[in-house]
């Protein structure tokens, strides 16, 4: 009997690397975690013939057009409401405090509990995905966060609907760690572009739409109808994971083939890679070890993590501030506020709208260099990040004033938005591309620091803004960001040296 294999489906993802976040943790798994395993594939299969391969109709490369672009319609939605669902609290937080008796500050950990959980979650579903596939995962943490939103929709007390905010935020990390590399596995090199741009602006736009949607909602009818909206949204989301998201991670469909052949053919000779693979204990201490030994022992990765962190921490920040200046300062009402995050998601579309021409010039930089590149190319997109973000929030704190008209400061969020974007992807792909051999650790570590800033800094926001006022609160956060600028500058010109020095990073 003739057994087939192809080659692990992670390979696929890097024609895509400008598009961040989600392609770089589909590359980090190919070259951090599974790659050993991979190379003992190509090993084994040249003397084992009992070494289980994939024939080409089983291949998910293989499958139709119309299959895989449906898929990554259904994840790419996945991923929008998860972090729609993330910000969209921070209009519920009046009804909270009205009919739970509790004070602001509680009213805002809705928001930073579930961004909380959002940062923890990879720790789990990552090892999970690499021994029982993309799809169990996708199917099982949707579906626990669409139970886990009903005692958040009909709370009884404010402990409930703390616990389970953190609770759902956790549940659907999946499809900000994992999601990509489904996209990864479904098409070829040269294909893998448009669609991982279409996943990436999902989890990108959802913090900046899910104020637009509980605008609308909280301003005529209570807080907990925005829940049973999300409620309907995350049960359609499960029921379309299950009829039209197949797996496609090819280490687990070996698995299964391999599975079958050794029943079919009743000899237990038939093996794949991963069945070797370490237990699942194992793959969760690493986990949950090296990404925070990279933190402590490697400056440039701290450093990193640090300036999206911020980035991150400004944005969700943004949450509790344009409350103040487009509500309090030119009185808007709820959803008017909620439009108000149209320029933030009008900035990060047109940023991922750029990804072709950012994609032209690491081309040029790759035959520049004779096709090896180094990392430090891919910081490029960050300098130009660096310049509009702080550009950005100087232009949004100086026309905050009342008597200047709102389009101005909605302008400049725009560019906001663009800034920030530009920012991540150059931190993102530095860290899978400089960080190859840890690549899975080096983001799971930057996805637990930004997210501990995204949900520490809108606990401080109203106090900020009351003590500094509009304009000297959004100038000290572009103070901030103009301190740090300067870092995607100085790793492009002594990034190499210090990859040299480090023990994590790829030489």
């Amino acid at each position: 009997m003739s057994v087939h294999h192809s080659s692990d489906s992670s390979d696929s993802v890097g024609a895509a690397s400008t598009v961040a976040p989600t392609q770089d943790l589909e590359k980090a798994f190919a070259d951090g975690q599974n790659k050993e395993l991979a190379q003992q594939d190509v090993q084994d299969t040249a003397i084992d013939k009992f070494r289980v391969e994939l024939s080409p109709e089983e291949d998910p490369k293989n499958m139709s057009v119309f299959r895989k672009w449906l898929a990554v319609l259904v994840i790419s939605t996945a991923a929008f409401c998860v972090t729609s669902c993330s910000s969209a609290a921070a209009f519920t937080e009046e009804g909270t405090q009205i009919d739970f008796g509790a004070s602001t500050e509680v009213a805002i950990l809705g928001v930073s509990l579930f961004v909380q959980g959002l940062g923890l979650g990879p720790l789990l579903a990552g090892p999970l995905s690499e021994l029982y596939g993309r799809n169990v995962v996708y199917r099982a943490s949707f579906f626990l966060f669409w139970v886990f939103t009903f005692p958040v929709a009909f709370a009884p007390n404010m402990a409930v609907f703390l616990v389970f905010r953190w609770i759902t935020g956790f549940c659907g990390a999946a499809f900000l760690s994992v999601a990509g590399g489904s996209i990864g596995d479904m098409f070829a090199n040269h294909e893998v572009a448009t669609p991982m741009a279409l996943f990436t602006v999902s989890p990108f736009i959802g913090p900046a739409v899910g104020p637009l949607i509980a605008g609308f909602i909280t301003q005529h009818t209570t807080w907990r109808w925005l829940y049973r909206v999300f409620l309907i949204w995350n049960f359609l989301q499960v029921v379309c994971l299950i009829l039209f998201v197949r797996e496609t991670y090819a280490p687990v469909l070996l698995k299964w083939k391999a599975a079958r052949l050794r029943k079919s053919e009743n000899d237990s000779r038939y093996y794949c890679g991963l069945d070797r693979h370490d237990g699942l204990w194992d793959s969760i201490k690493k986990s949950c070890y090296v990404p925070f030994q990279l933190i402590v022992l490697d400056r440039m990765a701290l450093l990193l993590d640090l300036w999206s962190a911020l980035l991150l921490g400004i944005l969700y920040l943004a949450f509790q501030v344009f409350p103040i200046i487009f509500g309090v300062g030119h009185h808007f009402n709820t959803q008017s506020v909620g439009m108000s995050f149209l320029g933030i998601g009008i900035g990060m579309v047109v940023a991922v709208a750029c990804t072709p021409f950012w994609n032209s010039v690491y081309r040029r930089e790759t035959e520049k260099h004779k096709g090896s590149p180094p990392p430090e190319m891919r910081l490029l997109i960050g300098m130009v990040g660096a310049v509009i973000t702080p550009i950005s929030l100087f232009w949004l704190a100086f026309t905050t004033y009342p008597h200047v008209h709102w389009i101005v400061p909605i302008i400049a969020s725009v560019f906001l938005g663009l800034g920030i974007v530009f920012c991540f992807t150059a931190v993102f792909t530095y860290l899978v591309v400089a960080y190859r051999p840890v690549a899975a650790s080096a983001m799971a570590g930057n996805t637990f620091i930004r997210t501990t800033f995204a949900a520490a800094f809108p606990l401080f926001a109203g106090q900020m803004y009351n003590k500094l006022g509009t304009v000297g609160a959004t100038a000290l956060l572009a103070g901030l960001t103009t301190i740090i600028a300067p870092l995607p500058f100085i790793f492009y010109r002594i990034g190499a040296r210090l990859r040299a020095s480090s023990k994590f990073a790829a030489a």
